[in-house]
């Protein structure tokens, strides 16, 4: 999760909260949005994450990679032609992988903690509710 290079901290945590939405983990969804906004997302984004497909807070290689992310996370997968046409045209394997690490990640945390029902700390409820809230987010079994 370290920022080695462009793909940066707060892209990995977006990437996070996009897989962890796409298997419904409320606990990873609250994590990882908090971890976004500590890591230095912009607030424009954070606001927007529902609409990050059309929203131009985001940049078209960001969408790329939040595509990549929901579809790599759903099950059957649905990475196909199109989601890697799209993120070659703006990353490079390395990135690529970068990003499949953190969604692989995502994968054993979001069955993890949905799984055992895990309790969310007071914070990352908190910037559920703000950024996540709008849109119906709870916190679901993980009381």
């Amino acid at each position: 999760m370290a920022n080695q290079g462009r793909v940066t901290s707060a892209l990995k945590r977006t990437i996070a909260w996009v897989s962890s939405n796409a298997t419904g983990c409320r606990y990873c969804q609250a994590h990882a949005i908090r971890a976004a906004e500590r890591y230095g997302a912009e607030q424009e984004q954070l606001d927007n994450i529902w609409e990050y497909k059309t929203h131009p807070a985001f940049s078209d290689a960001e969408r790329a990679a939040l595509d990549f992310s929901l579809a790599a996370s759903m099950v059957p997968n649905m990475v196909d032609e199109n989601i890697k046409e799209g993120l070659y045209k703006y990353w490079d394997e390395g990135e690529i992988v970068e990003m499949l690490g953190v969604i692989s990640l995502f994968g054993y945390l979001n069955r993890w903690n949905d799984s055992m029902g895990t309790s969310i700390e007071e914070g990352a409820v908190e910037s559920g509710e703000q950024y996540l809230g709008k849109h119906g987010w709870t916190q679901g079994k993980h009381i």
